[in-house]
């Protein structure tokens, strides 16, 4: 992969990734740079097939949403990621019970230059053959979470309705391309504005 810089979006069903991925391309390209949206293969391969995969087509999906970051990064400054292929290792946990793709995923995913988390704060809607419902929200998000703490890798959780939750994915990428020590030797980490603790969404919480 290039030098890009990619933003991976990650989160549960209906939290507004495909929103935010669209707005974020947007607003980082306002100033002129070239910047790539790359849409989520598993919504192109439902719409195409007219139902979601099997177990023997997650690898393959997977492998192909990985495929298209990396092509966008070849020719751009910045990709913004409609999620990567470790959405697809963790449905596959959360549906079929297999987790044999979680180590491929997530190393193609830690070439992220950041990873975005959107919160469980959006109301739960419909979307065709994608969303099983409300319910699955909380344990997918919860796998997500435990896959990124096994390798590391750190991430901005986006919380907020409307404007507010993009100014919120922009605060974090603002810092991580124009973070206030960088002597190139640490991986950029979001730290909460409010409190100083990295792990912190309390203050968050609170305010919704």
């Amino acid at each position: 992969m290039s030098h890009a810089f990619v933003i991976g979006l990650l989160g549960a069903e209906s939290t507004g990734k495909t929103t935010l991925a669209a707005e974020l391309g947007a607003a980082l390209a306002a100033p002129g740079r070239r910047v790539a949206v790359v849409p989520e293969y598993l919504r192109e391969f439902c719409h195409r097939a007219g139902r979601t995969p099997r177990l023997n087509e997650q690898a393959g999906i997977a492998a192909q949403q990985s495929l298209r970051i990396a092509e966008a990064a070849r020719s751009h400054e910045i990709v913004v990621a409609d999620t990567t292929a470790l959405m697809i290792a963790v449905y596959s946990e959360q549906v079929f019970g297999d987790t044999s793709l979680y180590d491929s995923a997530l190393a193609d995913h830690a070439r992220s230059s950041l990873t975005l988390l959107t919160a469980l704060d959006l109301p739960w809607q419909a979307d065709g053959l994608q969303r099983d419902g409300p319910h699955v929200r909380e344990p997918v998000d919860a796998l997500v979470r435990a896959a990124l703490a096994r390798a590391a890798i750190d991430c901005a959780v986006v919380f907020g309705q409307g404007p507010q939750r993009l100014a919120n994915a922009l605060a974090a990428v603002q810092r991580a391309l124009h973070p206030p020590q960088d002597d190139g030797t640490k991986r950029w980490q979001w730290v909460c504005d409010r409190c100083g603790d990295a792990g912190c969404e309390r203050h968050w919480l609170a305010s919704l």
